[in-house]
């Protein structure tokens, strides 16, 4: 048995509480019970750590992000590559080999397992395929066969003729080239193909096509994107392109255009057209530039890339790899090196005119593959194929300490460093609370652990410390929940505005923090999966995919930082079921830009801390997904993203 921090999901059963509607009489708002997840803290279990996890040496509590799949507008949402597929001699189970070499199985197609030490059999039933492509004859109808190329194809006289199924003007829409298919031993009609965009099943002899990956664990990420400060969007690159994932989807990444990779190649390129060598890492803030060759040279510019010095030289550094630059100071970045000797972590704090070697005991013979830091704390974090490490590096060679064996792709933190985020092989991106956290603990908004101004009301976490008392200004402000990761507080709804600061009591001694208390401060709640808090009104369902909103529907909106309300209300008390609070600011509500209809905006029945927005769709709205926002008091609230029907 080992300890790992887990987050209980409640199911997402609604319930429901009432409250009398503006014109005096009852009305009844059901709120999923999985936002209690948001007014409760992280409870720590003791379980038997899946295998894919390998060992943890320091507690953290993973969250995924995101899905595992790619918005490529092909017939179902796309995965990573896979280059084999089969099923048992009696199919009643099914077997996938990613292209990394981990090997899957299911037995229902929902659920996988690792099925380690498993090789793929081999291919029998053979045929010539059309164009080259891998052709299968079904082992219990000899005249039905299946190839994959280029396009999936069947044949129903033993090969010699094909039909292409997946034609669709010239383009396949199961997307890049198909490396292998099955059939099913119980079922002719049933196949599963594999290839440069993950599986694809049909039921009905190829006529038509399931994606199987939204459920499969091999999202492609090449590396993740520093994250920008504006909100809390996430943004990879997989297969050369890159995808984001913002608050409220609940599909797919969606294509983010390839602004990063355009000027890293761009910068790549000059650099070695003024340098004359081979540039193989670049990376730009403002007029700092670093650049990083293949035998192993850093140089910097700083006006630019005008002018260019070269570093000192880092013995054995080898094939610069990546460079990152210090989101907050552009003079300070960290590259990685990749040698035949060993890979290499280093840092410049001198904007690139000397670079320290920090690889301490990282393993011998591990390749990094990224890295990120917090400068306030010196924290490092190295990604590499044997694990993912953190250290401190305030003084002498750090020591680096595991956090989870295992391929590791790349890791990063917020804009605030408050969330450490990771891509794992295979597995896709995860989240968790950064543990340098716990010796330097932020105050942020519960609603989306982003650090902004709060507002007499405000539901606020303090993230790396359990606080047992806690004041704001003069004010003595409730502790809803605690625990050693996170604890939360209420702003008393008494407090005055202006700059203050936050005395927290926790197990390690006083903490003080800066605090922002604004009249109103907007935001809008999102769970840790991605999820904005927006549910239909009549029948209480957050929206997603399945149930997106229609036009002329009514909406509430979960959100914290409205400030005021009318009635007075007493801090660290639920609002009452029925006549909840007014809100005293006007608020407004926009999507897509163009201003809604605000039908209320009150307290939350039955919460502490959080409000509930009413609003009216327009009669008309476009398919697809808008960017939902809301303001109070001339403050801007996160934007979210909400499904719509006509």
């Amino acid at each position: 048995m080992q300890t790992v921090g887990l987050y209980l999901k409640p199911s997402r059963n609604s319930m429901s509480v009432r409250y009398l509607d503006g014109r005096g009489g009852p009305n009844r708002v059901k709120i999923d019970s999985f936002v209690c997840r948001i007014v409760t803290v992280l409870v720590l279990v003791s379980v038997v750590l899946p295998r894919i996890w390998g060992q943890t040496a320091v507690l953290l509590e993973w969250q995924r992000v995101g899905s595992t799949v790619l918005d490529l507008s092909l017939a179902s949402p796309a995965g990573g590559p896979v280059d084999r597929v089969w099923y048992s001699a009696d199919g009643s189970r099914f077997f996938v080999r990613t292209q990394l070499g981990r090997v899957w199985q299911t037995a229902d197609f929902e659920t996988w397992q690792p099925a380690n030490g498993t090789e793929p059999p081999e291919r029998s039933n053979l045929l010539s395929g059309p164009e080259g492509a891998l052709a299968i004859a079904h082992p219990l109808r000899a005249a039905r066969a299946y190839a994959a190329g280029r396009y999936a194809y069947r044949s129903d006289d033993g090969g010699l003729n094909w039909t292409n199924l997946t034609n669709a003007g010239g383009h396949s829409i199961l997307g890049g080239m198909l490396l292998d298919a099955a059939v099913s031993p119980r079922n002719p009609d049933e196949v599963i193909v594999a290839g440069a965009n993950g599986l694809w099943r049909s039921m009905d002899a190829g006529d038509s096509w399931l994606g199987m990956n939204e459920a499969f664990p091999n999202l492609p990420v090449q590396r993740l994107v520093q994250p920008a400060e504006k909100d809390n969007a996430v943004t990879i690159v997989a297969g050369a392109a890159e995808f984001t994932w913002s608050s409220g989807e609940h599909v797919a990444w969606r294509p983010a255009g390839n602004a990063v990779l355009i000027e890293e190649e761009r910068l790549k390129g000059s650099a070695a057209a003024a340098l004359g060598t081979d540039i193989t890492a670049a990376a730009r803030s403002g007029s700092i530039v670093y650049a990083g060759s293949a035998d192993g040279l850093l140089f910097f510019s700083r006006d630019g890339g005008g002018n260019w010095g070269t570093s000192g030289v880092v013995a054995g550094a080898g094939r610069i790899e990546r460079i990152r630059i210090d989101g907050s100071d552009p003079n300070v970045a960290i590259a990685f090196t990749q040698s035949r000797s060993r890979a290499r972590f280093l840092r410049t704090t001198t904007s690139g005119v000397f670079w320290e070697d920090l690889t301490g005991n990282l393993p011998a013979g591990a390749v990094i593959s990224g890295g990120a830091m917090d400068l306030a704390s010196t924290a490092i974090y190295a990604a590499t194929d044997r694990g993912l490490y953190y250290a401190f590096s305030e003084s002498g060679v750090p020591s680096w300490v595991l956090l989870r064996a295992g391929p590791t792709i790349d890791v990063s933190l917020d804009a605030k460093g408050n969330q450490l985020l990771a891509a794992f092989a295979d597995l896709g991106v995860f989240s968790a609370l950064a543990p340098h956290r716990l010796r330097d603990p932020r105050v942020v908004s519960s609603a989306d652990r982003i650090a902004r101004a709060a507002a007499p009301g405000s539901l606020l976490s303090v993230i790396g410390a359990r606080v047992q008392q806690a004041r704001i200004g003069e004010r003595n402000a409730p502790v809803l929940a605690a625990s050693d990761l996170e604890s939360q507080i209420q702003v008393p709804f008494e407090t005055a505005t202006g700059n203050l600061q936050l005395a927290a009591n926790t197990l390690a001694g006083s903490r003080q923090m800066g605090l922002t208390v604004l009249p109103a401060a907007p935001s809008i709640f999102v769970d840790r999966d991605g999820v904005a808090l927006v549910m239909n009104a009549e029948t209480g369902l957050v929206l997603d995919p399945s149930t997106p909103a229609r036009s002329g529907a009514r909406l509430q909106i979960l959100v914290t930082g409205l400030g005021q309300v009318t009635p007075n209300w007493p801090t660290g008390l639920p609002a009452p079921l029925e006549n909840a609070p007014r809100v005293v600011s006007p608020v407004r509500a926009y999507l897509e830009r163009e201003p809604l209809e605000v039908k209320r905006a009150t307290l939350a029945p039955g919460y502490i801390g959080m409000y509930l927005v009413e609003i009216q769709l327009p009669a008309i709205v476009n398919r697809g997904t808008a960017e939902l926002y809301i303001e109070a008091q001339d403050q801007q609230s996160n934007r979210i993203r909400i499904y719509l029907e006509p």
